[in-house]
């Protein structure tokens, strides 16, 4: 008992319990984050995870990271764990971690936002990685996680310069091109925009039908 005087005593306590009740709260969340390095994990370790059964996602190997004096980083692995309800760290997630190799945590305030910094997609000033390395587990879809709807609107300037560019003038066409050759493209006209994509190409056959002349050429 540090203090004799109650009053005190009670403050202590009060502030004890709050700073426990604090920490017992950071350590609980839905989605947490380790790095995991090849030369340290299991040989198998793409397995342990798959065999979790949660969905997970793992950046590109971060091989041209460098430190703030120009060093390189050691090639590593970012992974990103998300749960469907919050999780204890010490009883749930640091033996999860440990299973496969990862080292240290990082509690994830917003999925989408992690998923995108497995890529860098929102810090041009680091290395970028390319979004199709990405490694899915347990139902993950990288995709689904990280879309934004100024996404689509960028996707469609290049799907419309893309028509444009090749004349297609079938939606079944550019569906069946678009399935081998640009998964992305795929997902957004055949889940979302499959109608403005369809007028877009009717549009284009009945200008090149009708010699139609833009005021505006693009």
């Amino acid at each position: 008992m540090p203090y004799k005087d109650p009053e005190k005593q009670k403050e202590y306590d009060r502030q004890k319990k709050a700073k426990a009740k604090a920490k017992s709260k950071q350590s609980r969340t839905r989605n947490f984050a380790t790095i995991l390095y090849p030369e340290s994990a299991p040989a198998n370790w793409r397995d342990i995870i798959a065999e979790l059964h949660i969905p997970v996602l793992v950046s590109p190997l971060h091989d041209k990271d460098t430190n703030p004096d120009g060093t390189q980083k050691k090639p590593h692995y970012h992974v990103l764990f998300m749960f469907d309800t919050v999780k204890n760290w010490e009883s749930q997630i640091k033996p999860l971690f440990d299973s496969f190799g990862g080292v240290g945590r990082e509690i994830v305030n917003s999925a989408r936002g992690y998923a995108r910094y497995l890529c860098h997609l929102d810090n041009p000033e680091k290395a970028q990685y390319n979004p199709n390395d990405i490694l899915a587990f347990g139902g993950a879809d990288y995709l689904t996680v990280t879309h934004l709807p100024t996404d689509d609107m960028a996707m469609l300037k290049d799907i419309f310069a893309y028509i444009r560019a090749n004349n297609i003038f079938s939606l079944s066409e550019l569906l069946d091109i678009c399935a081998i050759n640009n998964p992305d493209w795929f997902m957004i006209i055949s889940t979302s925009r499959a109608y403005i994509v369809d007028k877009y190409i009717k549009s284009l056959k009945w200008e090149k039908e009708t010699n139609y002349k833009r005021v505006f050429e693009v």
